[in-house]
């Protein structure tokens, strides 16, 4: 099968036509005379869309407009257009298609036709928004070496490219976007020239920066950008990433049905793998180093995967976040982009606080930016170390072991579930301020204890194992003689 050869289209007696005319980039005086004499001839007439000026010269036609409501993917709005013509054109023997522009110009669907067995296809040329555009520029694309990228495969058609580069199909902000994240190298001074309404009455050239790109123009359907130049060429990992994140929101049924809430518990979990995949590294093996880069891919997901949904619910983007962190970067950091003076590293995280507060405002809470949602030990530790920021903190370790003493004994005398909770959760609270007072992390001291315990006991299970013994079924007393064999085993 793989070696027959597809026929000749003129040995398929095909029954059905198709004639495919362009409506040129706005104004009627822009359409050939070819296409007004198709459009008077063909009583079967079908737009792609109604959206464009010209419209109105096709009268009595079918417009597919719907179907980008209807459908999910531009890909299912081309076939069922595609399927329609072609159904159309063999019942009725000829049919017309309209389309904004030339037929030759980022049509899908012509192409698409062009390639079909099962009907003929004759496609008029006609003027298309790139006339508009070279002489709204005022270039010369050939001289000028411009190379003409789809929006929505900017990552994949501008990869190692400089410039310059017509971008059409810029219809969203979200297309904006992603192609602001597909040039990771940006300074952010790039120039960039917005094309709005090429070939209507209010057609106008926005210069703009690809720092403001997506901020200062709502595009629509008419709109393209023109990219003079770039310093390095596009790369694009992150924007295949964000495509490939869209494309599982849109088609995995998993993917689909998570909400900012339900990824909470895989974000967690996903952090706590990136902190053992940092600390298994081997200085002295490289090979450790790919558990962490796929640790750190498995977070970055996450990240995206919010960003994902923002996205959908229209209420922010990937580029967004992107931006809003490199700004509070710059900004946090005025001993590298300004003049203030830090030469230590105490010095950096002095000034990085003394900005926060700054941010806060006078009216904010001392505790605001602590995030509630931590884990219980570094929440308590954050909380203090921002009440001590304040004067509210004892003067040595010493007072911070005396109140352990305090609450031992409260937690000794309490009566009833609350009570017994609410005090030791005050001895856990007196624990945490010795080891702030004594500059231990007291998340990192609990976790290395419950890993030494751990690593005990699993030495405990392996001699009981090697002398066929039950742990459950041993004494307390058999079961500490172990435990004390299982510590002078292990050294520590």
């Amino acid at each position: 099968m793989g070696s027959e050869r597809r026929p000749d289209r003129r040995q398929l007696n095909l029954t059905g036509r198709i004639v495919v005319v362009g409506l040129g980039p706005g104004p009627t005086d822009l359409l050939t005379a070819a296409t007004l004499r198709k459009i008077e001839l063909i009583p079967h007439r079908f737009l792609r869309t109604s959206r464009h000026e010209s419209s109105s010269v096709v009268q009595n036609a079918t417009t597919f407009d719907a179907l980008y409501d209807a459908s999910e993917t531009f890909d299912d709005v081309y076939r069922q257009i595609v399927e329609t013509l072609v159904s159309a054109a063999n019942k009725h023997g000829e049919v017309l298609y309209a389309v904004p522009g030339s037929p030759f110009v980022l049509e899908t669907t012509v192409q698409l036709l062009l390639t079909d067995d099962r009907v003929e296809v004759t496609a008029l040329p006609a003027m298309s928004f790139l006339d508009r555009a070279w002489a709204l520029l005022g270039i010369d694309p050939v001289n000028a070496g411009v190379r003409l990228v789809d929006g929505h495969r900017f990552l994949e058609q501008a990869a190692s490219e400089h410039g310059p580069l017509l971008v059409a199909q810029v219809h969203d902000k979200w297309v904006m976007s992603d192609i602001k994240l597909a040039y990771e190298d940006a300074t952010g001074e790039e120039e960039v020239l917005i094309l709005h309404h090429l070939g209507l009455a209010d057609e106008r050239l926005i210069r703009t920066t690809w720092q403001e790109l997506d901020r200062v123009h709502e595009p629509d359907h008419l709109t393209c950008l023109y990219i003079p130049r770039l310093t390095k060429p596009i790369a694009g990992e992150m924007q295949r990433l964000h495509r490939l994140a869209r494309t599982l929101r849109e088609r995995c049924p998993w993917d689909i049905e998570q909400t900012h809430q339900s990824l909470i518990k895989h974000l967690i979990e996903e952090t706590y793998e990136v902190v053992d995949a940092v600390n298994a590294l081997d200085p002295q093996d490289p090979a450790t180093d790919q558990e962490l880069i796929e640790e750190l891919g498995d977070l970055l997901y996450q990240v995206e995967f919010h960003a994902t949904i923002a996205e959908q619910e229209g209420r922010f983007t990937m580029s967004e976040v992107v931006n809003t962190l490199h700004d509070k970067l710059v900004r946090r950091h005025p001993h590298v982009f300004g003049d203030v003076q830090a030469d230590t590293a105490d010095d950096v995280v002095d000034t990085w606080d003394s900005i926060k507060r700054t941010e806060r405002g006078e009216s904010a809470s001392i505790f605001d930016g602590v995030a509630k949602s931590a884990p219980s030990l570094s929440y308590s530790q954050k909380v203090q170390k921002r009440a001590a920021g304040v004067g509210f903190d004892w003067p040595d370790h010493l007072g911070a072991l005396d109140k352990i003493v305090e609450e031992s004994k409260e937690l000794r005398q309490a009566t009833g579930a609350d009570a017994i909770e609410m005090e030791l959760g005050d001895l856990l609270f007196s624990v945490v301020n010795v080891a702030r007072h004594l500059g231990v992390d007291a998340e990192s001291a609990l976790r290395r204890s419950t890993d030494k315990f751990r690593r005990r006991f699993e030495e405990v299970e392996r001699l009981a194992q090697s002398r066929s013994l039950d742990l459950s079924a041993m004494s307390l007393e058999e079961l500490d003689q172990m435990w004390n064999e299982a510590k002078a085993n292990l050294g520590h």
